[in-house]
């Protein structure tokens, strides 16, 4: 056997342990991690009856239950598997790919740009004074139908006035995110995918998880003024940039909606 041992078998056990290792990861900050070691205790079983003890009965019923599990375990990790799937479509080459090739129907010019920056960043400094929190997204090539629909519908032009009316203390809406797109705001109170991962800073509270969630799912930008400092973060690509300042908060929408 082991003279048989080649180049091909070697990159196909690398292969095998690189695709372990990132569902283990993937596991763990979902805290699915259990349910993954618990996985991989069945297989093991199932290896060694089927393929070393060669318990034909045993292993007859385990291949059932596996054939079976397949689909049970895509309904159970719908979530993880479609944000392995979004991560991997995602991929900095990929989405240089994407960009060539709807740059000419996606492109804006630099006024378009600052007509949806400029009262975007007022809003903020002027929130971020007052320690209002707010929570805004600014949607890009990835659709967000689903998030907007969880809200109230707008579609109003942006505008300082407005976004400060929604996210008062007293406004019903101003617990949720509103939404941007196409230089409109189209939603408020939109309820956004919270990030369970281990990384984001303890001080950091549930608009900041929420910022990072939507991030996590889709290529879009979310700004959020804290409550209780007053400061203003980006989440962009599954990162934060923290305590921005209203030049740096503009330099970051501008470079990354143009």
């Amino acid at each position: 056997m082991f003279f048989e041992f080649g180049i091909k078998d070697i990159i196909d056990i690398l292969l095998v342990a690189i695709g372990l290792f990132y569902t283990y990861r993937l596991m763990k900050e979902s805290r699915s991690l259990t349910v993954f070691m618990g996985i991989m205790m069945f297989v093991v079983v199932w290896l060694i009856v089927t393929q070393v003890l060669e318990m034909k009965l045993l292993g007859s019923i385990l291949d059932k239950v596996v054939s079976v599990g397949v689909i049970g375990l895509v309904i159970l990790f719908q979530d993880d598997i479609r944000k392995f799937l979004y991560n991997l479509g995602a991929h900095q080459r990929i989405k240089a790919l994407q960009r060539l090739i709807v740059i000419g129907e996606r492109r804006q010019n630099s006024e378009q740009i600052k007509q949806t920056i400029m009262p975007i960043v007022m809003a903020c400094m002027s929130m971020s004074k007052k320690k209002t929190g707010a929570l805004i997204v600014i949607q890009r090539a990835t659709p967000l139908d689903d998030i907007v629909a969880t809200g109230e519908l707008i579609d109003a032009k942006i505008s300082q006035q407005l976004l400060e009316n929604i996210f008062f203390k007293n406004s019903p809406l101003h617990d949720g995110a509103v939404i941007v797109s196409e230089q409109r705001i189209r939603a408020a109170g939109c309820i956004l995918p919270v990030s369970h991962s281990l990384h984001i800073p303890k001080e950091l509270g549930l608009r900041h998880r929420a910022a990072l969630g939507i991030t996590h799912e889709s290529d879009s930008v979310a700004i959020v003024v804290s409550e209780e400092t007053g400061s203003i973060s980006v989440a962009v690509s599954s990162e934060f940039q923290l305590r921005l300042t209203a030049e740096k908060l503009e330099s970051i929408l501008t470079q990354e909606l143009a």
